[in-house]
């Protein structure tokens, strides 16, 4: 039996939970593309990175779809000789984690190859830093979206088009073009290395 409009216990659904369950079923059935920096350069440099695609890729809600060839580069922001030269690629990733939960995910990767967070651009065994998520901008200080400066970083940039040549930053335009403003001084392309998908 149909219940009447008169019925007691038949109220409406608030327009607020509507768009809240339309939204979280967006989000379920329509993973947003991120791309994420990989880099290291303590220990088994090459391990490390691979590690890191291997845990992004057991992460519940997450696809790795693609990893970048593997390039050498010194060390950012740092005296010359400071430090060893790092190894960095990028992974490009399908989720449907919210850009919180993939930077808790990220962190607990880093963490679980013993990043140590002592000095700013400091050496470390592992770095995972969220470069976009979809075409989300917001200056959140715990995240901000895309990554303050990833234009301004070949060693990001380089392996970003090696693995999606059309991308664009948001905010700052087609990577290509950053990347050819910027130059590829101190790249140094590693063939002889390679990162696996997972399968």
């Amino acid at each position: 039996m149909k219940p009447s409009q008169s019925d007691p216990t038949v109220q409406p659904v608030p327009a607020s939970v509507v768009a809240t369950v339309d939204a979280a079923d967006t989000t379920l059935s329509n993973p947003r593309w991120a791309v994420v920096a990989l880099g290291a350069n303590l220990g088994n440099r090459l391990e490390n990175l691979q590690g890191a695609v291997d845990a992004l890729a057991d992460t519940p809600g997450l696809r790795v779809k693609a990893v970048s060839p593997v390039y050498e580069t010194a060390p950012w922001g740092v005296e010359p000789g400071s430090q060893p030269s790092y190894l960095n690629a990028v992974a490009v990733v399908r989720t449907t984690l919210p850009p919180s939960s993939l930077l808790e995910r990220a962190q607990a990767v880093e963490e679980a190859f013993h990043r140590v967070r002592e000095e700013r651009w400091g050496a470390r065994t592992l770095d995972v830093d969220i470069v976009t998520y979809a075409d989300v901008v917001s200056d959140d200080p715990v995240l901000t979206l895309p990554h303050p400066r990833a234009h301004q970083r070949a060693f990001v940039l380089a392996p970003w088009h090696d693995v999606d040549p059309e991308a664009q930053l948001p905010g700052h335009g087609p990577v290509a073009a950053l990347l050819a403003a910027l130059g590829h001084e101190g790249l140094t392309p590693r063939p002889d290395l390679e990162l696996r998908l997972p399968e």
